[in-house]
């Protein structure tokens, strides 16, 4: 039985009806709703510097060695002299765009937005457990975005390293100018961040468990609910993983100790470090490095799922099977990291214990895939723009998880690591499907959010092109790959062999360069109806779960007067002998009517 909680009305309004400051109010909020909407804001800002340096990169991928004025204006003639990069700061730019894009935007931006926002509101709750908590938890997220983006101006660059930083070139201030200060900056920021991750995360497993409604139990929560919670599970249990395997690298480089160095000579002089292992730092950093692809993913799964029902007008098909997967890839995602590791020399024994587990991971993902489809199939669908970004995700889900099973198979892998056809892969798997997820959870609460509509012809508009650029950029990737292109290349030109690739560097940055164009439209719309969109009804697209009976007007504790009491699942869509094709979820059960 779900545990409840019951706030006496009169104590609540007497205790939160009270005048608030701009600063109490919009700065250091602790209402989820305003937090929320702080994580979104942030994690936008973030995402436009992340799209700014992708395509400054892809600029001298396509065109080698050429000079542009977009570059210089950005970079200066400190690093792009006369507008032609300089090759240091293409690594940093390509460390800190994968860096900003996996933890800033889909796991802080995603996340820290729809947690907030919707797990009080979709379980009936006043609020999150911990409000100062969950204020706290955005400011170390803040702060530690704010480290990141001051690492860009120090004097030797940003860290440059890769946004999985390994070890040595990491561990040694002297390697490369990007191992210096930009280095020691990203490893401080990390560390903000991972005290925000486990503050949220922890709060939102104790407000699940602790405060839902009478009525909502575990089997009556939305699958959004659901995804989120094992999300945060996941961050608890793997998120510490790299905060220590960060401490040791800091360790490393400021301290002598040898954690990660052994036997390493730079410049022709041999330096004191003796015993340490860079390939701890690879099984500490993917401990946590593929839970976070699920981190990442499940949010925008569980966003989808409830999308799609809403937009279906039909029963979420399996809910229990959903549940279940959600599950299943919680569990498998901690014993696969080795797949990320084939070429390390690990003994070919284990190394196919880690295929069998990476490919076990395909049998829940599946489950989730046909039952999106199968919801679909015959439903009465509006084409909403969260419709079309939740249906784009299960697109991007689908072609991504087939490359997914090249690169378990250790036997081919060996071929293919490290090149193009990895960032093909993880691009369309984890970036656009959590894009999308994030894209279709934004158009969908927005009215709940904001009071307002977003523009829908600007929608249609922002998903086709965002679409299309998506696969153009990432399809022909793949070919780059098998073509034997490595990744983290300044310029192709020395090598021959990869003549061939050149027009098809040049085709993906014209659609790169497409699509952050599209994201213009995306950033107008959702600024411009903050302000100016026209003004939302309670519930606009007639769905069932609680945030929608709330009054528009945002207010503290969520509800006037006592919470509301739930009666049944959340996907009571097209139900036989209802007078509409909707049934919220505070609908009591007729006598002679079944629960699902």
């Amino acid at each position: 039985m779900g545990a409840i909680a019951h706030t006496d009305a009169h104590a609540h309004d007497a205790h939160h009806h009270h005048e608030e400051s701009f600063v109490s109010k919009y700065v250091f909020s602790q209402d989820h709703k305003m937090i929320g909407k702080q994580f979104l804001v942030t994690a936008i800002i973030m995402a436009w510097v992340a799209v700014i340096m992708s395509v400054i990169f892809r600029l001298q991928l396509a065109w080698p060695n050429e000079g542009f004025a977009f570059t210089n204006f950005f970079l200066g003639d400190k690093w792009a002299p006369g507008g032609v990069l300089d090759p240091n700061m293409y690594l940093a730019l390509v460390t800190i765009h994968g860096t900003i894009m996996v933890f800033f935007v889909l796991t802080g931006g995603l996340s820290g937005t729809f947690a907030n926002f919707l797990i009080p509101l979709q379980l009936g709750a006043r609020d999150m457990a911990s409000g100062f908590i969950n204020m706290l938890s955005y400011w170390f997220f803040f702060m530690s975005s704010l480290v990141m983006v001051i690492s860009l101006f120090v004097e030797g660059g940003p860290a440059s390293a890769g946004w999985t930083v390994y070890p040595p070139l990491s561990a040694l201030p002297q390697a490369i100018p990007g191992s210096g200060a930009g280095m020691t900056l990203w490893l401080v920021s990390m560390v903000l961040f991972i005290a925000s991750a486990l503050m949220g995360g922890l709060n939102y497993v104790v407000t699940i468990l602790n405060l839902r409604t009478k009525g909502m139990k575990m089997t009556r929560m939305p699958l959004t609910i659901w995804a989120i919670f094992i999300t945060a599970v996941l961050g608890i249990l793997s998120f510490p993983v790299l905060l220590s395997a960060s401490l040791l690298l800091l360790l490393d480089r400021t301290l002598g100790t040898s954690f990660y160095l052994s036997d390493i000579h730079i410049a022709g002089e041999a330096l004191d470090h003796t015993g340490g292992s860079p390939i701890l730092f690879q099984h500490l950093f993917w401990f946590l490095g593929h839970p976070e692809v699920y981190i990442v993913l499940l949010p925008a799964l569980g966003i989808t799922s409830e999308v799609i029902s809403v937009n279906s007008r039909k029963p979420i098909f399996g809910y229990r099977a959903m549940i279940g997967s959600i599950l299943a890839i919680g569990f498998l995602s901690f014993i696969v990291w080795g797949h990320h590791m084939f070429i390390t020399g690990m003994n070919p024994f284990l190394g196919s214990v880690f295929v069998f587990t990476t490919l076990l991971i395909a049998i829940p993902s599946a489950v989730k895939v046909f039952n999106y489809i199968t919801t679909l199939w015959r439903g009465n669908i509006i084409f909403t723009p969260a419709m079309l970004f939740s249906i784009g995700l299960v697109a991007t889900f689908i072609a991504g998880g087939l490359t997914g099973i090249i690169l378990a198979d250790s036997a081919l892998d060996i071929h293919v690591h490290d090149t193009y056809f990895v960032v093909a892969h993880f691009h369309i798997v984890m970036g656009m499907s959590a894009i999308f997820g994030m894209f279709a959870g934004v158009y969908h609460w927005f009215p709940k959010m904001y009071g307002r509509m977003m523009n829908t012809k600007l929608g249609y508009a922002h998903f086709w092109v965002t679409f299309i650029c998506a696969f153009g950029v990432f399809f022909p990737m793949h070919f780059i790959g098998l073509a034997g292109a490595p990744r983290r290349y300044y310029s192709y030109s020395e090598f021959p062999m990869f003549d061939g690739v050149v027009d098809l560097n040049v085709l993906v940055t014209f659609f790169a360069i497409t699509g952050a164009l599209a994201q213009v439209i995306f950033t107008y719309n959702f600024f411009y109806s903050i302000y100016r969109g026209p003004k939302a009804s309670r519930n606009p697209w007639k769905s069932n779960t609680l945030e929608w009976t709330t009054p528009v007007e945002h207010m503290h504790g969520n509800w006037p007067g006592p919470l509301p009491v739930v009666h049944r699942w959340p996907y009571d869509y097209s139900k036989p002998g209802k007078a509409e094709d909707w049934v919220s979820q505070i609908t009591p059960l007729d006598h002679d009517e079944e629960e699902h």
